[in-house]
């Protein structure tokens, strides 16, 4: 997902985003140690969402301190 999208979601969106991000790299690790594992690549693309949205998170978290 692109970070432009990202920008636009709620705060509560993106940490749900986050959970379910989390939740499927669990998979794909799971996927890789059995030996299932069809995309390796895909790991690193949902390990870069992750870090955007936590970038995202960071920068409303710090534009909020900065209206106070």
């Amino acid at each position: 997902m692109k970070a432009s999208k990202m920008r636009d979601m709620s705060r509560e969106d993106l940490v749900q985003e986050e959970a379910e991000l989390r939740a499927q790299i669990f998979k794909i690790r799971f996927q890789a140690a059995t030996g299932q594992l069809e995309s390796a690549p895909k790991l690193r693309g949902v390990r870069r969402d992750i870090a955007r949205i936590q970038t995202i998170l960071r920068e409303m978290d710090n534009a909020k301190q900065e209206n106070k």
